[in-house]
């Protein structure tokens, strides 16, 4: 089947359930027959919440009330299990906006990382589009599997995972001229600007998503040279929440300043010429020194261990399994034993 949630209407066995405590903390559940939700504060049964709208307020054994809630995407990726660090909802917003993910498409994404970018490009290409993502790291794919069939409660049909170089693997995966929309969240974009070029259908889009400035320097001027492509778009997104409480309006002490850089340009036709701005010259050109600079290993990526990522994946793996018990459970295939109701996030988004 298509894997896509449900999203509204009572509660029903196999939904994930936010549930909020008194003091702000967030704890994910999978609705199971029979099984608890435990907290020092006292205890909820997961057959109690079946039933209830969503938004209903949960009493636990000790009459602390608990706020349950359907949690939202954000919510999710922002607590799931992580291999790779994530694409932040501010910049997965702007990414699904500006590339123009629309239903239907067909979408490359190049790299997949921990999979919360992969999630909102599954959502927004819905079952009849396609989303192939290619990852250098078998480690990244797994946690990354692993989350996407935690949220869905199962493995979409639509989506493929390849592990290798999306210079190697994507002319073997996509025929030339057949993508309408590259995403491309990498160190080092500028190598991939051909392949890109190959496989984008004529008027179709590429998104870079850097995160420093010579990254960003780096690959506009790539995408500039192939001659394939519009002149590149550059943006970065801030996001600075408010305190709203009575007559005390203020900005947030905290704020989710600068995560990455997005750039965008259009796929030109076969032998068309992008007509030439007429604008100043500027010091555009760059010496060998510069470039030694641009690469991978001096702006310095930072990776996990491979202990890490193989205990990650096995989280991912394990929420993955509980949602597909509960699936399953659900649809009447199994009797639901061994679903224990584990929790699958407790950070607040």
């Amino acid at each position: 089947m298509t894997a896509f949630r449900r999203q509204s209407g009572p509660f029903v066995e196999g939904d994930k359930v936010q549930l909020t405590g008194p003091k702000g903390k967030m704890n994910t559940i999978v609705l199971t027959p029979g099984a608890v939700f435990h907290t020092h504060r006292g205890m909820i049964a997961h057959d109690d919440v079946v039933g209830l709208p969503d938004g209903s307020v949960v009493p636990s054994t000790t009459g602390d009330e608990y706020l349950a809630l359907r949690p939202l995407l954000s919510d999710f990726v922002m607590s799931m299990p992580r291999g790779a660090a994530i694409v932040y909802p501010k910049d997965a917003a702007q990414i699904v906006a500006f590339a123009d993910i629309f239903p239907g498409a067909t979408v490359v994404e190049a790299g997949v990382g921990s999979g919360a970018l992969s999630l909102w490009l599954l959502r927004a290409v819905g079952p009849e589009g396609r989303l192939a993502s290619f990852e250098r790291r078998r480690e990244f794919a797994d946690v990354a599997e692993g989350n996407v069939a935690s949220f869905f409660g199962a493995e979409p049909e639509n989506w493929t995972v390849t592990v290798g170089d999306l210079a190697d693997e994507l002319p073997a995966a996509m025929p030339d001229g057949t993508v309408d929309r590259v995403v491309l969240d990498m160190l080092a974009p500028w190598e991939n600007v051909d392949v890109t070029a190959d496989a984008l259908k004529p008027g179709g889009l590429v998104i870079c998503y850097v995160a420093t400035a010579t990254q960003l320097s780096r690959t506009a001027e790539a995408l500039r040279a192939s001659e394939a492509f519009t002149e590149p778009d550059a943006s970065e997104t801030l996001v600075r929440g408010w305190h709203v409480e009575g007559l005390a309006v203020r900005p947030d002490h905290r704020m989710i300043g600068h995560t990455g850089f997005l750039l965008t340009a259009r796929r030109l036709a076969p032998g068309a010429v992008l007509p030439q701005l007429k604008r100043r010259p500027s010091k555009s050109d760059y010496s060998d020194a510069d470039v030694e600079a641009w690469t991978p290993g001096a702006l310095g990526e930072r990776s996990a261990s491979d202990k890490k990522l193989r205990k990650t994946a096995r989280q991912a793996r394990t929420a993955a399994e509980a949602a597909f018990a509960a699936t399953e459970a659900v649809d009447g295939t199994t009797d639901g034993a061994g679903a224990d109701g584990t929790s699958t996030g407790s950070a607040p988004a």
